[in-house]
């Protein structure tokens, strides 16, 4: 079957991106309002884009009423995010801060999510994060007529847990517990094969 997408909602064309395109990484993104609030949210329109300069980008898309979420009017403001790569143990947390709350409430304080603050400067993350990416603000891609904002960002510094390097000399990293999203459903990526 071949589709034309020109002929297609934009609901089905996600739906046959989101079940093709897989499994999509999730970015769970941390930022801080200038009222001090500390959002957390997951997207996963998430990719790595350049490793010079070191780049991601991450769709953010808007609220029922059409106002930015949260992570995009923070991101404007502050420049700044830590993006946890969620594993398996945080599913729950992570699924529950999808949830639109008020933008004067926080992820963290709503849903008990032990917090830390791993580089000075940035957003706290989970409290049991393996990887996060600490990124600033970059540009956002200008596609027109789209409901979401394709944001990039650049990272500055990025934390691992000693617990995944098998290889400290040689920065290798085991890291199979991490969540990807394959249409509206989580997977977790724990076997390894070989060609």
């Amino acid at each position: 079957m071949q589709l034309n997408v020109k002929n297609l909602e934009p609901s089905e064309i996600y739906k046959l991106i989101s079940n093709t395109v897989t499994p999509r990484p999730i970015a769970w993104i941390s930022t801080l309002s200038k009222e001090n609030i500390l959002n957390l949210a997951p997207f996963s329109y998430f990719t790595p884009l350049s490793s010079s300069p070191a780049t991601f980008l991450v769709s953010i898309g808007h609220k029922k009423d059409g106002t930015p979420k949260d992570t995009l009017r923070n991101l404007r403001e502050s420049k700044k995010c830590s993006i946890t790569i969620a594993t398996t143990n945080q599913l729950k947390d992570m699924h529950n801060s999808a949830n639109i709350l008020d933008f004067n409430s926080s992820e963290f304080d709503e849903y008990n999510i032990k917090s830390k603050e791993i580089l000075k400067g940035y957003p706290a993350v989970a409290n049991d994060s393996k990887v996060v990416l600490f990124c600033n603000y970059l540009q956002e891609v200008d596609l027109k007529n789209s409901k979401t904002i394709p944001v990039i960002v650049e990272l500055e510094e990025i934390y691992i847990s000693d617990s995944l390097f098998t290889d400290k000399s040689n920065l290798k990293v085991e890291f199979t517990n991490q969540i990807a999203r394959v249409g509206a459903d989580y997977f977790a990526l724990s076997e390894k094969i070989e060609p």
